[in-house]
């Protein structure tokens, strides 16, 4: 079986590559394989830079497993939010190059990073929960209000406003935006500038800076796990 998920190294850092499919949709596998380049990143302390494919970098969960049923949906959602959970708590440093369109679970891998550079064009940005009748998980909420703005918080999870690139910044989803040929090589010069950080002053501050939030998520993924996800028609 092909792999989903691509990981190649080079000096202090570790590319994560997603390709899955026209959406690079979100799925078990693709969790999985996140996970396991993960696993090699952090035991080789290397900067983690992910990214998706040309014109998109996630349009969100896998839909053949959330229209599945009610159950298959809850699995994948939680699974999402532990690796949220994973990132945001991550050792290293964690880039995130956003392709092109970043939607729902794509957007919240936005704003698990450290740093999110985004590719100029004719693209969307966003959480679309609500426009798709999903009342937002409260993880979904925990994150959101961890990294969003506080106007753009609100618009982006109760109203699903979408964004392009430039605005994504406004809201908090990007850091910054540049030309899509010039978006690995900007994720690669900041995962140097990032590779002199000391290391376990990076790590300790984070967990520092991010105590609240990772509170918050960690009872939020409980709360999710003993509820059931809401679809309304």
């Amino acid at each position: 079986m092909d792999k989903l998920v691509h990981l190649t190294t080079d000096e202090n850092y570790a590319i994560i590559k997603i390709a899955n499919g026209k959406v690079n949709a979100i799925s078990h596998e693709v969790i999985d394989e996140l996970n396991e380049c993960l696993d090699t990143a952090e035991k080789e302390e290397r900067v983690v830079i992910i990214t998706g494919q040309s014109g998109i970098f996630s349009g969100g969960f896998d839909l053949k497993v959330m229209t599945k049923s009610q159950d298959a949906a809850k699995e994948l959602v939680i699974k999402g939010s532990k690796l949220s959970y994973r990132l945001l708590s991550f050792p290293t440093p964690v880039i995130l190059a956003c392709n092109g369109h970043a939607v729902a679970k794509g957007a919240f891998l936005l704003l698990s990073a450290d740093y999110r550079i985004g590719t100029a064009g004719e693209f969307k940005i966003g959480l679309n929960e609500v426009m798709i009748g999903m009342t937002m998980h409260n993880a979904g909420v925990e994150i959101a209000r961890g990294k969003l703005t506080p106007v753009y918080f609100q618009r982006s999870v109760s109203n699903a406003e979408m964004y392009n690139p430039e605005e994504a910044v406004t809201a908090g989803f990007l850091d910054i935006v540049v030309p899509e040929g010039s978006l690995i090589g900007t994720a690669i010069k900041v995962a140097g500038l990032f590779g002199k950080l000391n290391k376990n002053a990076h790590k300790n501050t984070k967990l520092k800076v991010r105590k609240i939030l990772l509170e918050r998520l960690a009872e939020a993924i409980k709360e999710d796990s003993e509820q059931e996800l809401s679809f309304n028609s």
